[in-house]
């Protein structure tokens, strides 16, 4: 199976047609107050003396572009448009100092206005906000939820296919981008999941979700070498039960065939014997297998649970 699939790379550069305009006072109930009852609308204050416009506009811009159609985005220069200004000032919109930034929903201000060139991710909140006021999903939610769906199903393929458009919809979506990797790791194309990793943003590059991510890639290569011996390993412990060595091999092992419990055991039978082993070993690689499988997961939720009892018996 061909498993090369599209990325952020590939995603639209633009907006889908009138997401970002100008607008004036002329046309302001139709860009705004009108278009607000289809679409989220952000309008943007700004003047061409504001330095902090000219860096706040580009990242609203951006981040409008990335919500692909969810949004609208409005720009007035104020200069341009006093009597406007002047008549928003008369419904409770005060234009105190530029930049400023409305949001309007259903024809009414939806969240409290701001001011000033905010760092990029608050004016994403700013904008995530807006969008549970209206009602309307974050972008790639939907397809990182049925991507899950599939990877519980046992079906990487076509959990790989939602992640990656999720990743297209939202290339700061860890949820996609770990998704995508832990599905290539599934389908054993860990060049491709390899090569995902690289793409990953560097902001991202610490989240748990990557993490968790890097750590199954690791452990897909481990476990493919464990796997090729563990008709070895399991004849080394029917011979002697204290073979550490050959029981931490087989759990890994045990990993690469999905069998999660039955390695979260081998490991925890480490520890319940000997804890000290190499270093504490066994704990550590049980941890490394948490991180692979998530936190929320069943069988991490289970072998948690164990070792805790193991470790404050």
């Amino acid at each position: 199976m061909n498993t090369r699939l599209t990325t952020a790379q590939d995603a639209p550069k633009t907006p889908p047609t009138n997401m970002i305009i100008d607008g004036d006072q002329t046309t302001f109930m139709a860009d705004v107050i009108e278009a607000s009852r289809h679409v989220p609308v952000l309008v943007d204050f700004w003047a061409t003396w504001c330095g902090p416009c000219k860096t706040l506009t580009p990242t609203l811009e951006k981040l409008t572009r990335a919500q692909n159609g969810r949004i609208k985005l409005v720009k007035i220069d104020v200069d341009k448009n006093r009597e406007l200004i002047a008549q928003l000032a008369r419904i409770g919109l005060p234009m105190q100092s530029v930049p400023t930034v409305a949001a309007f929903w259903q024809g009414q201000l939806a969240a409290e206005p701001f001011a000033g060139a905010l760092p990029e991710s608050e004016v994403k909140r700013f904008i995530e906000s807006l969008l549970k006021i209206a009602g309307s999903a974050a972008p790639g939610a939907d397809l990182i939820a049925e991507g899950k769906a599939f990877m519980e199903a046992g079906q990487p393929d076509q959990a790989a296919q939602y992640f990656a458009a999720a990743v297209q919809a939202d290339r700061e979506k860890p949820e996609a981008w770990g998704g995508l990797v832990r599905a290539l790791v599934a389908l054993g194309d860990e060049e491709q999941a390899g090569e995902v990793l690289q793409e990953i943003p560097a902001t991202l590059a610490d989240h748990p979700e990557i993490s968790g991510a890097r750590s199954a890639l690791a452990l897909a290569a481990e476990g493919r070498k464990a796997q090729a011996a563990r008709a070895g390993l399991e004849a080394r412990l029917a011979a002697n039960p204290e073979d550490f060595a050959a029981r931490y091999e087989l759990a890994t092992a045990l990993n690469a065939s999905g069998a999660r419990a039955e390695a979260a055991d081998a490991l925890l039978e480490i520890v319940r014997r000997n804890r000290a082993w190499n270093d504490d070993a066994a704990r550590l690689q049980l941890l490394k297998f948490f991180e692979a499988w998530g936190f929320d997961d069943e069988a991490t939720m289970a072998a948690r649970r164990k070792l805790s009892a193991l470790l404050f018996r």
